[in-house]
């Protein structure tokens, strides 16, 4: 599917998936599979708008882990590219909102964590063969950044 097209098609099912988590607090559109779904809300790099995208997540102690796969396509997934300008967000588990810190897993982490992200879904495994880009596992942390420190 050309981009253009992808991005028209995503965005009508994402606004969607986002009305119907928001009233159901989660109970409609919080899982995927095996997979919970997390709303993330970033603040567009060039608009300065929000901007909030649901993402499959896993749970690593207080952190949740999140995949910028966008699919397999050759780009990054915009959400990443906001976080990477400014790590702070929002988001919302059920009805639960929170800030926290995005910063993109070291090379170690990544290693540790991909095949329990893989196993929660498949998915990743497939997209992770359609792209020549490394696709970045990004923790968010709760709370407000203490430093400057870049998200990746």
């Amino acid at each position: 599917m050309k981009r253009k097209s992808f991005e028209r098609v995503a965005r009508v099912v994402t606004s969607l998936h986002i009305a119907l988590y928001r009233a159901s607090g989660g109970r409609i559109g919080g899982s995927l599979g095996g997979l919970k779904i997390l709303l993330l809300t970033t603040v567009g790099r060039r608009t300065g708008r929000a901007r909030t995208t649901p993402l499959g997540y896993l749970a690593e102690g207080s952190d949740m882990l999140i995949v910028a796969s966008n699919g397999g396509n050759p780009w990054f997934p915009a959400w990443w590219l906001n976080l990477r300008e400014s790590r702070e967000a929002q988001v919302q588990v059920g009805s639960r909102k929170l800030a926290v810190i995005a910063r993109k897993a070291s090379r170690e982490e990544r290693e540790r964590f991909w095949p329990r992200l893989v196993d929660a879904y498949q998915g990743y495994a497939t997209y992770e063969q359609k792209t020549t880009r490394e696709i970045p596992v990004v923790i968010l942390s709760p709370g407000r950044p203490d430093s400057a420190e870049s998200a990746g």
